[in-house]
This record gives C-alpha cells, structure tokens and sequence, in this order.
C-alpha cells in the first residue's frame, strides 16, 4: 500500500491536534487518507487547523470541541464522536498541561493530573467499545521521558500539600505509561494494542501559558530542543506504520521499543492506579 493511502477508510481521532506535535501528527495522518477527528478546545484555532490540514492534504478532517480537562465535555466528546462513527481504528491521546502554579480542574483535581493523565484515561475507556468494534485498532498515549523523574503519589495524587511544576508533569507522565501496561493487559484477546511514547523534547508552544517562565526560560531551553516535526514522528509511526501491527504493550522512544523506569512495571502500582483513576472519573 502506498504511503498516502496507507490510512485510507481508517478512522482516526487526535487530541491536542491545533498545536506542536500533534498538529504536525494530525497532518501527516490526514495525507494518508485518514478519516480524521481533531479534538481541539478552542474552535478557532481548530477550524484553522481544519483549513490547513484540507489546503495541504484535500482531505477536511471533523472537529470536536472539548476542555480535556472537563469530565463531562469528555463524556460529551466520545457521545459526539459515537453518534457519528460506528468504530474508531486509531486514538491519539496527545493534549497535555505543564502548570507553573497549581491550579484546580472544573471537578476539583489539580489541573496537570485532570489534563495529562484523567484525560487520557477516561476518554480511552469511553472509546473501548468503538475501539474494540474496528478489525484491528490501535491507542497511542504520548508520555514523556519526564516520568523517569516520576513517581505516583497515591495518597495524595493532586498534590494538595507538597506541590511543585516538575513533580505533578513527572508523575503524570508516569501515570501515562503505567495505564497503558495496564490497559494492554486489559486487552488481552481483543485485537486492540495500546503503546506509549517519549516525543523527545520538542520546540514548541509548550507550557507557553506559564507567562516569565515562557517568555524567559523557554526560549534559551528551547535551542536544544527538537522540531514539531521531528517531534511528531514517532506519533505518527505508531499510529499508522504497519510494522507495528499487533505490537502492544511497549514504551518508545525514535521510534524503537524502549525501556521505562523500573517503578512503571510494577503491576500492583498499575492495578492501584487504575482503581484510583476509575473512582476519580465515576467509572
């Protein structure tokens, strides 16, 4: 199959998609025939991706508009989605937070938890049966190396008492990989994989909305950082390469399979966490 049509009557949704990585990912899905949903919080910025990706691609993907923050326009997001697909092959969980200060969701969890990680775990487990009802589909989480600095703090996930920027993006980026090795067993039997990446550190608008620490600290960090485009590889490349088929359970990184921290294979840690996460989000 050719590389433009390798996507072709493939479904295929992708959050945080107005941006960075993952509107360089949105468009390299769309080139190759997907059938795309852009998940976006702001409808500007997500009809102007609508137009680019169309302009470059001929192919107009749909928008939904969501704070991914927001358990309940979550919940309205998948109902949106699943009036109008009957599966869904591919789900790109991407939208993420870094948070200078701490700062409280709509439901009353700290922000970098309910964005970065509640997120991903409840639109995921909204989707399963759309999901589970394509012939082979694939769920790819952005994580981070960040989680090598990680840990969960169970007893206190939001940070109420000790919080700092660095500890609630860690541990979040943690909670990334640790529910997808859950998730994969999860799924066993089923022709659904789940895989995690590390996108390396790319230069992009990225917790641009932090004021001095954007405007001072980004921009000297951001000369070792690498492009969107880069950046957006290996999204795509577990989205949509067909080497990757039926692989499932892995963190990458360029790429390649790769090793996550020894705390993230803890399959009790996981099981702990899903149970914690499933209370958060009422499933």
């Amino acid at each position: 199959m050719a590389e433009n049509d390798r996507l072709q009557n493939k479904t295929v949704m992708v959050t945080g998609a107005t941006s960075g990585i993952g509107e360089i990912a949105a468009h390299n899905l769309a080139s190759m025939g997907a059938s795309l949903t852009i998940v976006a919080r702001n409808e500007e910025k997500a009809k102007a991706t609508q137009a680019s990706i169309q302009q470059q691609t001929s192919n107009q993907p749909d928008i939904l508009i969501a704070d991914l923050s927001v358990q309940s326009q979550i919940r309205q997001l998948a109902a949106d989605f699943q009036e109008k697909h009957e599966h869904l092959d591919v789900l790109v969980n991407n939208a993420g937070v870094f948070n200078l200060s701490r700062t409280e969701s709509a439901d009353g969890f700290e922000m970098t938890w309910a964005t970065n990680h509640l997120n991903y775990f409840l639109l995921t487990n909204l989707l399963l049966d759309s999901l589970k009802a394509s012939n082979k589909a694939r769920i790819v989480n952005v994580a981070s190396d960040a989680h090598k600095g990680g840990e969960i703090f169970f007893d206190d996930p939001n940070l109420t008492d000790d919080y700092s920027s660095w500890k609630a993006y860690s541990q979040s980026k943690l909670a990334n990989i640790m529910f997808t090795y859950e998730l994969t067993r999860r799924l066993e039997g089923t022709q659904v994989t789940a895989n995690s990446l590390h996108p390396g550190f790319v230069r992009t608008g990225f917790a641009k909305n932090n004021g001095w620490f954007s405007r001072l600290i980004m921009p000297i960090v951001g000369l070792a950082a690498i492009s969107p485009e880069k950046g957006a590889e290996t999204m795509t490349y577990l989205a949509a390469a067909p080497d990757v088929d039926g692989v499932t359970g892995k963190y990458f990184d360029k790429k390649k399979a790769v090793s996550s921290t020894k705390i993230s294979y803890d399959e009790a840690a996981q099981k702990r966490l899903w149970g914690i996460s499933a209370e958060m989000v009422g499933l």
